[in-house]
């Protein structure tokens, strides 16, 4: 076996494993993965459409989704002001809760000392970004290292956007990072 079928298996088993253990309570493991990625994403990038290019997941699974996480108290629907027909999602208390709850992957991650997990995120960053370069995928980096943004004390500025950013926005991952 060569050395990168042998990083795709461990890597294809380390998903699995943290899949399974997702099925937990009243969720499962595409519904934790929305609640992880809409923890993480600014307000620009809450609609089904962005959840669903990020997740590499078919827009309606993700739709069905979000009536669930809706249904059970961990999401709300905004309608955008401009466009009515455009929604995003936010998180409820209950769904924040739940979105930063410990999971079997971060307890064994726990174990690594500091360098060893720096290098890890590198290595799967890198590889990432290759894989959405060879795919045409978008890369949905945070706000803060987008050519877009400006910093200020009150926060940032998205030029792209033309939208001010509050301190915690900015670290964020977008869809429209570049």
């Amino acid at each position: 076996m060569t050395r990168e079928l042998y990083i795709r298996e461990l890597i294809n088993r380390l998903a699995r494993a943290d899949a399974t253990s997702a099925w937990r309570g009243d969720m499962n493991p595409t519904q934790r993965a929305v609640l992880s990625y809409l923890a993480r994403a600014n307000r620009f990038s809450r609609s089904p459409s962005h959840v669903a290019e990020y997740l590499g997941s078919t827009r309606g699974t993700v739709s069905q989704t979000f009536k669930s996480l809706v249904q059970k108290g961990y999401v709300t629907e905004q309608k955008a002001q401009m466009d009515k027909r455009a929604i995003r999602f936010d998180l409820t208390d209950k769904g924040t809760l739940l979105a930063e709850e410990s999971n079997l992957m971060s307890q064994a991650m726990s174990n690594m000392d500091e360098q060893t997990k720096s290098e890890l995120a590198t290595s799967l960053e890198t590889l990432l970004r290759s894989l959405l370069n060879e795919n045409s995928g978008r890369s949905f980096g945070m706000c803060s290292q987008c050519r877009h943004f400006t910093s200020h004390k009150s926060g940032g500025h998205c030029a792209l956007l033309s939208e001010s950013l509050s301190p915690s926005e900015t670290s964020k991952i977008c869809h429209e990072q570049d």
